[in-house]
């Protein structure tokens, strides 16, 4: 006793110290709970706050009852904790970690000297039984984080012989998608389930096109996808360069620079360029690429020498800014490749979001790819039998637009159009009908006229900017026993349409699900939405409070506090004053990459990720806390929407750590049998190594980009936020390879064959994304098995 008292004495400072700071959190934690409640939340932080800061206070007077009582406060949070989540250790990190760390301190003998000194030896174990129990559970729980979430299924009988039979063919890599209509399928299968994991690097090449390189440049993402024809490797940079390379080496053969000027474009992409053939022609430009510039140009290049088709437009180039008024590189270009079918070129363009009602249309073009001739044009703005501007006119100024891959049946003379909608995005009071019908939708067009033969809206009156962002990807559906031609449209909201693609007729049930309505006035929200039944669906259950999530109890009551405080009713609560969450974001859950389909196996790989956004109406010319002004339309901050009533603010929804405020896995890999249409299995994909800080890897990150299948039952996908292309087992889901990249990979690998060699690859752009935050680089790097 006499020691412990002469310790006590001489020794007060650390009590102060430890005191304060639980004093602090405790007093954090009891402001922030009592708002939670005011909000309608839950009770239980401001009952901690209040009991740690009772602790502080009995710690500092040197009383053992503060460590009985933080002991105490400690037992309660592991129960409430099992309570909400159950042993789900993502969740259950926020909740007990940072308070099992401070009980775990609290417990060395060293500090319980200090803070209690005459402490019995109950006492003394208090907050070490529990706190030991608390990191116990963590353990386990993180001992059993699922990786499949599904059991696999099994691959179908016949794939392996397909399989053999492809491998001794030479493969090309056509179309974006692999073929016409994006299958992102590869016939080749040298590299097996079996022998993957002997891939290596097999060369790398580099376009010179990055903000360190180039400092001129603003914004930049490599996401580019490459075409191989004839061993030789096609692809863009996002300054609208083109390139030829040897498939085998990666050497340069040649590279076309048309001296794009950059001017204000927002965001610098190419996804890709297109190949076309004329097997009656030879010499120069028998054999093409077409592609395009942000400053409104569409070029066709000779694909052996790279030298301009001076047949096509004028000495090779094609004005793509005509009729469309005023524009700049800030306003619309297209970024994503024409799909050819025959001798036309047909192509879309990126119309900036939020910023104007009259920004350039969104018009959809046909060229003749042999002589750049305009063939037609499908203005959405325009009734449906209307001739084509005449000379001096425009397309109508703010119509829907197309900036995704299209893809093509040429069988059936049909282009699938996936449509976005009349800007700005976040408000429809301006929008007309004929605005209305096609946005948001899968059209398919008349290759020869341009005319729409059908169409299938994926969401009426669109306010949350889910236009349909993915190549459709066709494939034959077996449907009680028949063959129908089909189409797979996915959806930003992470329903995926199974569509007859010679009658837009769903081949899944389409039911109608009442959404909430808002309160702006003069809107006409839609009283219900399409949504698929019957076939696996990737959109997530509604948000709850309890889903909230953080790195500590502090921030993950920050992140509940905003839950209570925007506006949230569900999957499309509409936009409002107050702020609303949109659950999923902007960005969806399913984007440009698409899905790939393995025919042999009947599964379709799906990769899904989202987080939650907070989206604000302002009212112009009211006083307002808005946010700066976002340095463009994909960018968090205030966006004007001129023309409208309202500006409206897009921000992530992230806590003061920048971490979403919903709980990971943030991102997954599935695949669907198409038989059933229900998940065969499905897994997180990739970790937030390369993004997080000191490197802390979180399984399942944000993903962009898409998936490439081969004949062997391999599925090669970059996309995630780490710097790593992986392969997995198509028909089980188990990874079995993950090679390193330079840079981010958000972009779709593709594979082939070459002829001369009869070596199998696996190419991928990696140049990072510049709103995803990935690592930058304008590397395109290939992989093979050794040499033998």
């Amino acid at each position: 006793m006499h020691a412990g008292t002469t310790h006590k004495r001489s020794m007060p400072w650390p009590r102060w110290i430890i005191g304060t700071i639980i004093f602090l959190i405790g007093i954090t934690l009891l402001a922030g709970g009592g708002y939670l409640i005011m909000l309608g939340g839950s009770a239980y932080y401001l009952l901690a706050g209040l009991a740690c800061a009772a602790a502080a206070i009995l710690m500092v007077r040197g009383d053992r009852r503060g460590l009985w009582l933080y002991g105490a406060m400690l037992g309660c949070t592991l129960l409430w904790s099992i309570w909400e989540v159950g042993g789900a250790f993502w969740q259950l990190l926020p909740r007990l970690a940072g308070p099992t760390v401070i009980g775990l301190f609290l417990a060395l003998p060293p500090v319980r000297r200090w803070l209690t000194p005459t402490a019995d030896g109950v006492t003394r174990y208090a907050c070490t039984v529990t706190a030991g129990v608390s990191f116990l559970l963590l353990a386990v729980s993180f001992a059993l984080v699922p990786t499949f979430d599904v059991r696999p299924v099994a691959a179908n009988a016949n794939a392996g012989g397909v399989a053999a039979q492809a491998d001794r063919m030479a493969t090309d890599w056509r179309n974006y998608g692999g073929t016409a209509g994006g299958l992102r399928h590869s016939g080749a299968a040298q590299i097996t389930p079996a022998n993957v994991a002997r891939l290596e690097p097999a060369w790398s090449f580099e376009t010179g096109d990055t903000r360190a390189k180039r400092p001129e440049i603003n914004s930049i993402s490599f996401m580019a996808t490459p075409l191989m024809v004839d061993d030789r490797v096609y692809f863009c940079s996002p300054t609208g360069k083109i390139f030829a390379l040897d498939a085998d080496s990666g050497q340069q053969l040649w590279m076309r620079d048309p001296q794009t000027v950059i001017g204000n474009a927002q965001m610098l992409n190419c996804r890709g360029v297109s190949y076309h053939e004329d097997l009656a022609a030879a010499g120069l430009c028998a054999k093409r690429i077409i592609s395009m510039t942000v400053d409104g140009r569409l070029l066709a290049s000779d694909a052996a020498t790279g030298r301009p088709c001076v047949d096509f437009g004028r000495d090779g180039t094609v004005n793509l800014n005509e009729g469309l008024g005023s524009t700049d590189p800030l306003r619309s270009y297209t970024s994503s490749p024409p799909a050819i079918v025959g001798d036309v070129a047909i192509l879309g363009s990126y119309v900036r979001d939020n910023y104007s009602k009259d920004d350039p249309s969104g018009v959809v073009r046909a060229f003749d790819v042999r002589t750049g001739a305009l063939l037609w044009g499908w203005d959405s703005g325009r009734p449906d039998d209307a001739p084509m501007p005449a000379p001096g006119e425009q397309w109508t100024r703010g119509s829907v637009n197309a900036w995704s891959v299209f893809s093509a049946d040429p069988a059936l003379g049909l282009v699938y159009l996936p449509t976005g909608n009349a800007t700005p995005d976040h408000v429809g009071t301006h929008r007309s009908p004929m605005l209305e019908r096609y946005a948001s939708s899968i059209v398919a067009l008349d290759v020869r006229t341009g005319r729409v033969r059908w169409h299938f809206q994926t969401v009426r009156h669109d306010l949350w900017d889910y236009d349909v962002p993915a190549q459709p990807v066709l494939f034959d559906h077996i449907v009680n026993g028949r063959t129908i031609a089909a189409l797979a449209a996915p959806t930003k909201q992470g329903d995926i349409y199974i569509l007859d693609r010679a009658t837009g007729r769903p081949l899944t049930p389409v039911v109608e699900q009442t959404v909430p309505r808002g309160t702006i006035a003069g809107e006409p929200y839609a009283a219900s939405q399409p949504r698929v039944k019957g076939f696996a669906s990737f959109t997530p259950p509604d948000l709850t409070e309890t889903d909230m999530w953080g790195a500590t109890p502090l921030d993950q009551l920050w992140c509940r506090i905003r839950f209570r405080s925007l506006d949230y009713k569900g999957l499309y609560t509409p936009p409002s004053e107050r702020g609303a969450l949109q659950w999923p974001g902007t960005f969806g859950i399913l984007n440009w990459g698409s899905v790939s389909i393995d025919p042999n196996r009947r599964l379709m790989i799906v990769n899904a990720s989202a987080i939650p956004q907070e989206v604000r109406l302002f009212r112009h010319g009211t006083a307002g806390d808005r946010p700066a002004l976002a340095k463009d339309s994909h960018a968090p901050g205030y966006l004007p929407q001129t023309g409208t009533d309202y500006g409206v603010s897009l921000l992530p929804m992230l806590s003061p750590l920048g971490i979403p405020c919903e709980a990971p896995p943030w991102g997954k890999l599935a695949a669907v049998d198409l038989t059933t249409g229900r998940l065969a299995w499905q897994r997180t994909l990739g970790t937030t190594a390369d993004s997080a800080p000191l490197g802390i890897a979180v399984p399942g990150s944000f993903n962009l980009g898409g998936s490439v299948n081969t004949a062997s039952g391999l599925t090669f996908i970059g996309a995630a936020m780490d710097n790593q292309l992986r392969a997995f087992d198509t028909a089980s889901g188990k990874l079995l390879w993950s090679g390193r990249l330079p840079a981010g990979g958000q972009a779709t690998p593709i594979s082939y064959v070459s002829r001369k060699t009869g070596r199998q690859y696996v190419v991928i752009a990696a140049g990072g994304h510049a709103y995803m935050g990935t690592t930058p680089g304008d590397h395109v790097v290939a992989f093979a098995l050794p040499k033998p």
